[in-house]
């Protein structure tokens, strides 16, 4: 079949076979049908959704495309996780090496960030020296030797996502469920896990800002899947407000060593933990969720946790110890916001502007080759349900500049809404499937 065909059958609704969706898949890996009309196709998919078994057969293809990692001779369980991001969203910096530290294997690729969400090698590139740029067979010795590894995605695996995620991304498609899905699900397949944890953000600083289509999205996740032959769970988790306190690149990422030397008692534990619990019951490491939170918790308050992280950092090639010091990409103007109105209760954290804020200061992109800050970012000192006085610190700035600084502290000024009467707090984690 021709791809003009192709584009007309998707343009006018009718169903795909798995030969025709396999042979879109190859071409967008191998280059063989050009882009104008891979993003022709896209677009019409867009507008005339795949059912959830055409993209299962679409994951499948795309997954083929490349190489699948063969973690077979790596201990059990072989546990990967993924996240649809969001403001201050470093959960896998903290819950890689605390899984590990519970007997788990894990080998993770992730990717940057874009706009107000920000990437996890961004965070982990702060760190002096650390290599996001593993091959395959680095990141399975590594893993062998230590139980975690993780990289930057390399062109061995899914080649066909990056050439369509591109092109999504350049059409305005990149909020189609079906091709959402076929994109994550695809390098979950090709990572070779034997079980995968997949934490779908839910609010004003997420990719789902509503339950509504956080629902939506985990039920295909868990649909399309259990349609591939992977064992996965998902948690939809609150991402109304930022997570934890900092927001912005080497600040998460000190945040996050906090948390594994348990240091912090936050949202942002909290959320490690019960992902941990999940993590670790359905691998068969505990006999029940609220045990394998118990068990993750008592990694991080026993140091082990905290070990498994310095082993990582050192096996990655960082030449700072993050554990020690925190006197590492640092940046030069530091300033706070404080509540000037009345007294009451926090009724509103928007993550968005918050995250709007940190772009601005220049730690996150607003095009795929921006250079970024990974000195800069905010930090928020409340919580929807707190208690609020005159005169109590509400954010945290860390700028290049002090002009930058006073443009962030003007843009956070709306971020904040207070009721006079008591807000309950948000849930961390809204629903588990």
């Amino acid at each position: 079949m021709r791809a003009i065909d192709l584009i007309a059958k998707r343009r006018d609704g009718i169903r795909h076979t798995e030969e025709e969706l396999r042979r879109l898949a190859a071409s967008a890996a191998d280059s063989s049908i050009p882009d104008y009309q891979l993003a022709a196709w896209l677009m019409a998919a867009y507008l005339n959704p795949l059912d959830r078994e055409q993209t299962v057969w679409l994951t499948q293809a795309m997954a083929d495309t490349g190489e699948r990692l063969n973690l077979s001779a790596l201990p059990s369980p072989r546990i990967d996780k993924h996240s649809t991001g969001g403001v201050g969203d470093k959960t896998t910096l903290a819950l890689l090496p605390l899984l590990a530290s519970c007997g788990a294997t894990l080998v993770k690729m992730s990717g940057r960030g874009l706009g107000i969400t920000g990437g996890t090698l961004d965070k982990l590139e702060s760190l002096p020296g650390f290599r996001t740029d593993l091959t395959p067979e680095e990141m399975i010795r590594q893993a062998g030797e230590i139980g975690l590894a993780l990289t930057g995605q390399t062109p061995r695996l899914v080649p066909a996502d990056r050439t369509l995620y591109s092109l999504r991304d350049a059409i305005g498609a990149v909020d189609s469920l079906p091709l959402i899905v076929s994109s994550i699900l695809s390098k979950k397949i090709a990572g070779g896990a034997d079980r995968i944890v997949l934490d779908v953000k839910c609010g004003s600083g997420g990719f789902m800002p509503t339950l509504e289509r956080a629902t939506e999205l985990a039920e295909w996740l868990k649909s399309v899947g259990e349609g591939c032959g992977l064992s996965l769970r998902i948690a939809i988790t609150d991402m109304e407000q930022p997570l934890g306190i900092w927001a912005g690149n080497a600040l998460e990422l000190k945040e996050a060593v906090r948390t594994l030397k348990g240091e912090e008692r936050g949202r942002f534990r909290e959320l490690c933990v019960r992902l941990a619990g999940l993590a670790l019951f359905s691998s068969g490491l505990a006999p029940s969720l609220e045990e394998g939170a118990e068990v993750a918790g008592s990694a991080l308050d026993s140091g082990k946790a905290a070990e498994k992280a310095r082993a990582w950092f050192r096996a990655q090639g960082a030449s700072v110890d993050p554990l020690a010091t925190e006197e590492w990409c640092v940046a030069p103007v530091q300033t706070t916001l404080t509540w000037r109105g009345d007294s009451g209760f926090v009724g509103r954290v928007d993550a968005r502007k918050v995250g709007e804020a940190v772009v601005a200061l220049g730690g996150g992109r607003k095009a795929k080759g921006d250079s970024i800050d990974a000195s800069v970012g905010v930090g928020t000192r409340v919580e929807v349900g707190d208690a609020l006085t005159p005169g109590q610190v509400v954010f945290e700035v860390h700028a290049r500049s002090e002009a930058d600084a006073e443009e962030a502290v003007n843009r956070l000024l709306s971020a904040l809404e207070v009721q006079a009467e008591p807000v309950p707090p948000r849930p961390v984690v809204i629903a588990v499937l």
